[in-house]
C-alpha cells in the first residue's frame, strides 16, 4: 500500500463500527491481507468480523502495543470524524507509531504531515506521513475532454451519501473484469486511494477544479481500459455535498450511470448523523425521479443514462433483502442488484451492454 509491502495497525478508537470507520472497513473488505489489527481500547478482545461483519479474525486491539505484537509496521487512520481533525484521543497513538519507526497513512481533513510535533518525529526516525487527501498539484480546468475517450466511462451516483457508491464500483470493477474486460477503478476519495493506491481526493480540491481533476484522472485511466469505473461522491439532492457530485458528474462525462441506494432510507442523513438536524432532513425523492434527475443533469454537459441501481441491503434479513430488490426493479425497470450480498452481475451485464450498444452507435 502507497509504495511498498505493510502490515497495517488500523486506527478506529471509539468509533469501530460500519458508520463510523467507513475507512476501516473498506480497507479490511479490500485489501485484508494487509491488516494486521484494529485499534479500538473500548472493543478490545474481539475480532473485526465480529465488530463489523468483515475482516474474519483480524483481532481488536487496545493500542500500538498490542498491534506491534501483531505484526504491524505502519499505522492507518481507520475514521474520518465530521470536521476532519485527528480525534484527541488518537493523537498519543499516532505519536506512538511515529516514536516506532512506523509511517502513518492519514486520509484526514487536516494534514498530520503540517503539525509540527508529528512532522518532527517523521524527520527524526526517517518516516512518512503519507496524507493522501492532500491535493495533487495543478488547477486543471475542465474542458469535456473526458468526453471523447474510447472507454466507456461509468459514474457511481447516489440517493444520498454513505449508500455504497465506492464499494457499487470496486464490485462493478471486479464483475468486469471476471467477464474478460479491462475495467480501471478511479478512486476520488481518501478510502478509495488506499484501496487502488492511487486517486484523487475531490473534496480536497478547490470547487473550481473538482470536474478537471476528475476529468484528468478518466483521461490517464481510459488509455489502458475497456470501461472506466469513477467513484461517485455526495449526491445531487444532498444540501450539504452536491456540488461535489455535480463536478464529478460534469468532470467524469459519463455514458453510464449506476444509481445506488440504501434500502429503507427515506431521509437525507444530516452530516454526522446530528439528532436535531434529522428532523428537517430532505425526503429523498423516489428512484424513479432520480434517474431523471442524474440524466437531465448530466445532459447539460454530456448525455448519460442511469443503466441499473445499486441497493444497499445491510440490516435487512435474506428474505426482505430479496423483495427489496424486486420491488425496486419494477419501480425503476431497471436491473438492479445488491453488489456485495448478492454479487454484481446484473449491473456488469447492463454495463456491458451498454457498452456494446455505444460501440454500434459510433460504428
Amino acid at each position: 500500500m502507497l509504495g511498498r509491502s505493510r502490515r497495517l495497525a488500523v486506527l478506529a478508537e471509539g468509533r469501530f463500527t460500519r458508520l463510523d470507520a467507513k475507512t476501516a472497513v473498506g480497507v479490511l473488505r479490500y485489501r485484508p491481507n494487509e491488516v494486521a489489527a484494529v485499534i479500538d481500547s473500548t472493543r478490545a478482545g474481539g475480532t473485526a468480523e465480529a465488530c463489523v461483519g468483515i475482516g474474519g479474525g483480524v483481532p481488536v486491539v487496545a493500542g500500538i502495543e498490542a498491534a506491534a505484537a501483531c505484526g504491524a509496521d505502519s499505522l492507518l487512520v481507520g475514521v474520518a470524524p465530521q470536521g476532519g481533525e485527528l480525534p484527541h484521543e488518537c493523537r498519543p497513538m499516532v505519536r506512538d507509531a511515529l516514536l516506532r519507526g512506523w509511517d502513518v497513512l492519514s486520509g484526514l481533513h487536516v494534514f498530520l504531515g503540517d503539525d509540527p510535533e508529528f512532522a518532527a518525529l517523521a524527520r527524526e526516525r526517517a518516516v512518512t506521513i503519507h496524507d493522501v487527501r492532500r491535493p495533487p498539484p495543478g488547477r486543471p480546468v475542465a474542458a469535456r475532454r473526458a468526453a471523447g475517450v474510447d472507454a466507456l466511462v461509468v459514474l457511481t451516483v447516489g440517493s444520498d451519501c454513505n449508500v455504497g457508491k465506492m464499494t457499487t464500483a470496486l464490485e462493478l470493477a471486479r464483475a468486469l473484469g471476471g467477464r474478460g474486460l479491462r475495467a480501471a477503478f478511479v478512486a476520488t476519495g481518501q478510502t478509495g486511494i488506499f484501496i487502488a493506491d492511487r486517486g484523487v481526493a475531490v473534496d480536497a480540491i478547490p470547487s473550481d477544479f473538482v470536474a478537471g481533476a476528475i476529468e484528468q484522472l478518466v483521461v490517464e485511466a481510459a488509455r489502458d481500459a475497456d470501461i472506466v469505473i469513477v467513484e461517485g461522491q455526495g449526491a445531487l439532492h444532498h444540501p450539504g455535498y452536491s456540488g461535489v457530485t455535480l463536478g464529478l458528474l460534469h468532470g467524469a462525462c459519463p455514458a453510464a450511470m449506476i444509481l445506488c441506494h440504501q434500502a429503507g432510507r427515506e431521509q437525507v442523513r444530516p452530516p454526522g448523523g446530528r439528532a436535531a438536524e434529522a428532523l428537517s432532513a430532505p425526503v429523498i425523492p423516489p428512484l424513479r425521479d432520480l434517474v431523471r434527475a442524474y440524466e437531465e443533469a448530466a445532459a447539460w454537459v454530456h448525455p448519460s443514462r442511469v443503466v441499473g441501481v445499486a441497493l444497499n441491503t445491510l440490516g435487512l434479513g435474506e428474505r426482505s433483502a430479496r423483495q427489496a430488490v424486486e420491488r425496486t426493479a419494477l419501480d425503476t425497470g431497471l436491473p438492479v442488484a445488491d453488489p456485495v450480498r448478492f454479487g454484481a452481475e446484473a449491473l456488469a451485464g447492463a454495463i456491458e451492454a451498454c457498452r456494446g450498444r455505444d460501440r454500434a452507435t459510433l460504428g
